[in-house]
């Protein structure tokens, strides 16, 4: 019985599924997709943000998850080490970029102290300037690399911008989560 009821619950942790790589290059109009994805992305934040409301933002949208306020801290965070990664990619001969520790982020005092809005305006002048450096990329560019550690693997940009608009609607599908709550 349990197996039957564990089967129609949604996936709170992946709502969306896991993300996909693609194994060669993408195409101008796939890239456009998922650039329009990452330029959509900070205002679709703040507005689920504010469909959800502060309490709400308080909460886990899974048990033993971050809560939104956690989560909303967390895309800003990483996004801007996202941006980073490209521009050292597209700068120095595949990089190793530097990981770094995503729950001890979570738990720095900043994340309790300081408004998701704070969070929200980052992102939205990140995503500025990052999606302005992609809409001007070349073909040849896009295939730039990094290397990832923690993975042990090279992701070519067209990789990296596939995973990367993955994150933002796997966090913006969480705060939706806590929008629909009671």
């Amino acid at each position: 019985m349990f197996g039957i009821m564990e089967t129609n619950l949604p996936d709170l942790q992946y709502p969306i599924g896991k993300p996909t790589l693609p194994d060669g290059p993408l195409t101008p109009a796939e890239r456009t997709v998922y650039i329009n994805q990452l330029a959509a992305l900070p205002a679709q934040l703040t507005a689920a943000a504010r469909k959800a409301g502060g309490v709400r933002l308080e909460n886990s949208y899974r048990p033993g998850g971050w809560s939104g306020r956690q989560v909303l801290h967390h895309v800003a965070d990483v996004h801007q080490n996202f941006d980073m990664r490209f521009r050292l990619a597209l700068t120095e001969d595949n990089p190793t970029i530097r990981p770094f520790d995503m729950n001890a982020w979570a738990e720095l005092p900043d994340v309790a102290a300081s408004p998701v809005t704070v969070s929200l305006m980052l992102l939205e002048a990140v995503h500025s300037r990052w999606v302005t450096l992609l809409w001007h990329l070349t073909d040849e560019q896009w295939q730039r690399t990094f290397y990832h550690p923690s993975y042990q693997r090279t992701y070519t940009l067209d990789q990296a911008l596939a995973q990367y608009s993955w994150h933002g609607r796997h966090h913006l599908a969480h705060i939706e989560l806590l929008s629909r709550e009671g």
